[in-house]
């Protein structure tokens, strides 16, 4: 049975006569990877520091496996990844772990983390001598070491590179297996597409969508069925094509065919019950497409 990680209920927070998080409902089950997405001023990063015990919210609730943020974080159940901040340059990362390790309930080993996070030739380097994508690796490092159970990640690979994001991600996806939690609030939306569960969408403080990455795209933009047609095959005109189920948009290319459909299926079934179709291709807008569809009314 999936435990819940974070339940937040009504979850609101006020800056002056800004609302930054506008009544949030929200509930994320044990190993779950969900990605958090919207543009800036949406409230993601607000909403994570309330979860992490930085923020207390004027209205609602939230809770970390049943306990308050601050409760979580005393007992090492949370690990946080941040996009700045929490370095001192004249440390080596070695020293830095080290230090954060005899701080904490420590459940993992300096090498380990190090290790886990890329980081086991850069040892003995000052953090100031590090990138910037060296240091968002140092925090991972140092969120593993009391072995939490939720991993919350703003912009983790901001100061990333495209080689250092995928080894990033590559290590992420393989400490989290085993069940940890993990929630990230990313810009970078081929991350949310790669990597993610699930993908929670907000805007104006307010969530505008939330389900399986798939479910997102196809929930706004519907699918493409791409098709080619036998020369046999009689005629299909535009209009023909778009009474077909679901179809709302036709493309012609020569006898190649794309056809735009909430329902994708049904349309396959069609194509193949009672027309030549052959060569047939079903693919999903790309979540940035979604993305957009579902935020720009709610900013307007």
């Amino acid at each position: 049975m999936t435990t819940t990680a974070i339940r937040t209920i009504g979850l609101t927070q006020r800056f002056g006569d800004t609302t930054a998080v506008d009544g949030v409902d929200l509930e994320i089950g044990s190993g779950e990877v969900v990605a958090l997405l919207g543009p800036n001023g949406a409230g993601k990063t607000t909403t994570l520091d309330i979860l992490l015990g930085l923020a207390l919210p004027d209205d609602g609730s939230a809770e970390v496996f049943g306990l308050t943020p601050r409760a979580a974080v005393r007992a090492g159940r949370i690990g946080a990844v941040l996009q700045s901040g929490g370095l001192l340059a004249d440390l080596t990362v070695s020293e830095t772990a080290r230090i954060v390790a005899s701080a904490v309930p420590a459940m993992r080993t300096v090498d380990g983390v190090l290790d886990t996070a890329g980081l086991t030739e850069l040892a003995r380097r000052p953090v100031g001598k590090c990138s910037g994508g060296e240091q968002q690796r140092l925090r991972f490092a140092l969120a593993l070491i009391a072995d939490p159970d939720l991993l919350v990640l703003d912009e983790p690979t901001a100061a990333m590179d495209v080689a250092s994001r995928r080894a990033f991600w590559a290590a992420m996806r393989a400490d989290t297996d085993a069940g940890r939690t993990v929630v990230f609030a990313t810009h970078h939306l081929e991350e949310a597409d790669e990597y993610a569960d699930r993908v929670v969408v907000m805007a104006r403080g307010r969530i505008v969508a939330d389900g399986p990455t798939e479910q997102i795209r196809s929930r706004v933009t519907g699918r493409t069925v791409s098709v080619t047609f036998r020369e046999s095959d009689p005629d299909l005109d535009r209009d023909t094509l778009a009474s077909l189920p679901g179809v709302h948009s036709v493309e012609v290319r020569g006898r190649r065919v794309l056809l735009h459909s909430h329902d994708s299926d049904a349309l396959a079934r069609r194509l193949l019950d009672s027309t030549t179709a052959y060569d047939i291709e079903i693919t999903s807008a790309a979540l940035e497409d979604a993305f957009v569809s579902l935020t720009e009314e709610v900013v307007r």
